[in-house]
């Protein structure tokens, strides 16, 4: 692997981290309610939906577009969305026990 595909392997590793954070903490802003999940959570989620965004673009043919890549940036949006559901539904059950009403304090 040369110079070029190793930066370009760097730029995209960078690329999913920044994007990732951004994109878990709007999807946190966007859904509707309190998603009480740990900030490596969101972050893991919004993570996953920028590489696997990113991926479903290139396959569809609209991962690298002229100027900005909206139709990119919008499938990776929507993954961001599903994923911190999910992953806020998975922690909404956490904390309680056999015959406990509430979370403990």
């Amino acid at each position: 692997m040369g110079a070029k595909g190793v930066n370009d392997m760097l730029a995209t590793i960078l690329g999913a981290l920044i994007l990732g954070v951004i994109l878990g903490y709007l999807a946190k802003l966007i859904l509707p309610g309190r998603q009480d999940i740990p900030a490596w959570a969101t972050i893991g989620a919004g993570i996953v939906a920028a590489l696997l965004g990113g991926f479903i673009a290139e396959w569809l043919g609209v991962g690298d577009t002229p100027g900005i890549d909206w139709t990119r940036h919008l499938i990776q949006l929507a993954l961001a969305l599903v994923a911190v559901a999910l992953v806020a539904r998975a922690y909404a059950g956490r904390g309680r026990g056999p015959g406990r009403t509430h979370a403990r304090s």
